[in-house]
């Protein structure tokens, strides 16, 4: 178990209790289970506020609330998941997996009717066996159509997220009725038509239908469910071995989206054996896996295929939204730091640059160092013809159109958390408001007023209905990046404020208490591919800032043939100084934009850049539509040199941008 957060394992087993205006919908683990270290809220109970809340209404008027119109020949009534002769596979569950959260977040009716008619359909369509969803295959001859293979194992387990989602935020009963039938039917039918008897991909990501197994198991008590569990692991990939093997690490062994998907299985596993073992092997693991093809960003060089660290490498929108919700579930089985902090690192980083301001168009693959978006093939292992970096709705491959929407809702309803020992937590910073209850039925409102992660500070407003005020522990996760953290309760400075620890303020709290958390940030350096630098500050990742200019393509009357490109005039070869590189605090100078913003992720609304030197490289030239073979540092051939002023920028804010630089140096040095 994770010592830092063993103070919170106050469980009572085999019972629920009433944290949240819903409390027949939180649930504490039942034994045999290992205890969850935090309890998910019901659907709804969280609300975004400030740019968050204008990331999802953007959602709304973008492609997320249009699909069904802008994808129509997918996502209409021909689906397969509606009862048609189309699409039968993935897409349409992918869509619905961020619509729903969406319409509950944002208590939007037009969204819930939306959504409500894949739910119906889904639960209508239950067979006596206790089979659900499309049955029937048709010829695949219909271009960009998935038509066969309809009884599938895997887009099953997207629709199980689904159906989960819809009992957390209605309490629809139907649903237990419907999961417990469908996993007496998997019980009954995987010894003969095991996972990857159709396709390969739910023996990959076994881990989604065992999560939701495993949520049943804790409402309903069946023992058959355990039994289920079992069985349906031993099918799985187990990835805490495949994460730690040799061969995991040569390219091309391994689909991106899939290490993303799979990584939280372990855990999910575990919690009927060992958390704690699991945890030291996903951590060794997923820290190979960093070191190899890890990027400035957070995730891997892998354009489908693992390949490697060069940051002109890709890197998959799906692969960040299911990384997003695997971090989101290893975080509420474990509270384990480590996993917060990279949760917010994906997030506020390639998360917001890999589609437009408007959510009408997204990238296939993104680069860390990516210098033209352009119709061009590049050094990619897939490329789509040249159309896998183009912004646009189905450039690429058409899956992260349907599966980019659960990414931003689901970090929403992963910022607050309920506690076994009747209290709230704040694990994940932003803007929100949380309606709970805490110790045995007490009503509570806690606002959370930040512009985090750009700026420092947090600050919470407690509402209590009880005058006389309520006693409950109140946690908050302090980031492992942050030195010095602060927290203040009414203005008093709290003791023993350790950075990578989460910290219990259990106190009688009243009506208008505020806390306010200070986590101050200072500029770091991290090295990578051929000794490249990249830079940080708190949760950012900051890159170049370059001109961008972008050029529509296609028809209006054609949304899906709409693509971007995206190129520009400015200089990119540059290396960081190496004195800079050595000392940031005093190479790197922090701006703070003074005006205020709604939505900060585009170069026009940034809220803040860092000033530093850096000198141009001329050898370091542009390959491919890319940026050529990048410098070793420290880069020390060039005897005069010239250094010039530079913009950095949070990489959420750029489209074109170098995050991974070589270091201009007088020679090696060995600190």
């Amino acid at each position: 178990m994770n010592t830092r957060t063993s103070l919170i394992i106050f469980i009572i087993i085999g019972s629920c209790f009433t944290p949240s205006l819903a409390s027949d919908r939180v649930y504490v683990q039942r034994a045999p289970l290992y205890p969850k270290q935090f309890i998910s809220l019901p659907l709804g109970a969280i609300r975004a506020e400030g740019w968050l809340k204008e990331q999802l209404i953007r959602q709304k008027n973008g492609l997320t609330g249009h699909l069904d119109e802008i994808y129509e020949s997918v996502m209409g009534s021909r689906n397969g998941w509606l009862g048609g002769d189309g699409d039968q596979w993935e897409r349409g569950p992918y869509w619905i997996d961020g619509l729903l959260p969406l319409a509950y977040i944002l208590d939007d009716d037009e969204l819930k009717q939306k959504a409500q008619k894949w739910i119906e359909w889904a639960i209508l369509s239950q067979q006596p066996d206790g089979y659900f969803g499309p049955a029937k295959d048709y010829p695949n001859n219909v271009p960009g159509l998935q038509r066969d293979n309809a009884k599938d194992w895997w887009p099953k387990m997207v629709v199980l997220k689904v159906l989960q989602q819809y009992y957390m935020a209605t309490g629809d009963e139907r649903v237990i009725t419907v999961l417990t039938n469908y996993f007496k039917y998997q019980l009954r039918e995987l010894p003969g038509t095991p996972l990857d008897h159709w396709t390969f991909w739910a023996k990959e990501r076994g881990g989604d239908n065992l999560q939701v197994i495993l949520w049943l198991y804790n409402i309903t008590g069946d023992r058959f469910l355990l039994e289920l569990a079992e069985l349906l692991n031993s099918q799985t990939v187990d990835w805490a071995d495949r994460i730690n093997s040799p061969e995991f690490l040569r390219p091309w062994s391994t689909h991106c989206v899939n290490i993303a998907q799979g990584i939280k299985q372990p855990v999910i596993y575990a919690q009927l054996h060992d958390v704690g073992k699991a945890m030291l092997d996903l951590k060794r693991g997923l820290n190979v896996l960093r070191r190899t093809y890890g990027l400035a960003h957070g995730l891997w060089g892998a354009d489908e295929w693992l390949h490697n660290a060069n940051p002109t490498q890709g890197s998959e929108l799906c692969t960040i939204a299911e990384m997003m919700f695997s971090l989101e579930s290893i975080i509420e089985i474990t509270g384990d730091v480590e996993f917060a902090d990279y949760l917010e690192k994906i997030a506020f980083n390639p998360l917001p640059a890999q589609v437009t301001d408007d959510y009408g168009a997204r990238q296939y693959f993104q680069q860390a160092n990516q210098i033209e978006v352009s119709h061009n093939p590049r050094n990619f292992n897939v490329s789509y013809h040249g159309s896998a970096q183009l912004f646009g709705v189905l450039t690429g491959f058409p899956c992260c159109t349907a599966n980019m929407h659960q990414a931003w809702p689901k970090f929403v309803q992963n910022l607050w958390y309920a506690t076994p020992d009747e209290g709230l937590a704040a694990l994940i910073y932003s803007a929100s408001t949380v309606h709970a209850e805490v110790a045995g039925g007490k009503e509570i409102v806690i606002s959370e007023q930040t512009d985090y992660p750009f700026d420092e500070s947090i600050r919470l407003a407690i509402t209590l209905k009880e005058s006389e005020g309520v006693d409950f522990p109140l946690y908050l996760r302090i980031p492992g990046w942050c030195k010095s953290p602060e927290i203040r309760v009414n203005g008093v400075l709290q003791k023993n404020v350790k950075p990578a620890e989460i910290v219990c303020l259990n106190r009688k709290w009243k009506n208008g208490d505020r806390v306010e958390l200070m986590f101050p940030m200072i500029v770091s350096v991290e090295r990578g591919y051929e000794n490249s630098a990249w830079i940080e500050r708190g949760p950012l990742v900051y890159a170049l800032k370059m001109n961008e200019k972008w050029k529509k393509f296609g028809s209006d009357n054609k949304p899906g043939e709409i693509y971007y490109e995206v190129k520009s005039d400015s200089p990119w070869n540059y290396a960081l100084l190496e004195e800079h590189v050595y000392e940031p605090e005093k190479g790197f100078k922090v701006e703070k934009n003074k005006k205020g913003f709604i939505y900060p992720w585009n170069q026009e609304s940034c809220p803040l850049s860092l000033k530093t030197e850096g000198t141009r490289i001329k050898e370091w030239k542009e390959y491919n539509h890319s940026a050529g073979p990048l410098p070793f540092s420290p880069y020390y051939q060039m005897k005069d040199i010239h250094p010039e002023e530079i913009t950095l920028i949070p990489y959420g804010c750029t489209t074109l941008r170098i995050s991974q630089f070589p270091v201009w140096g007088r020679g090696f040095r060995n600190d």
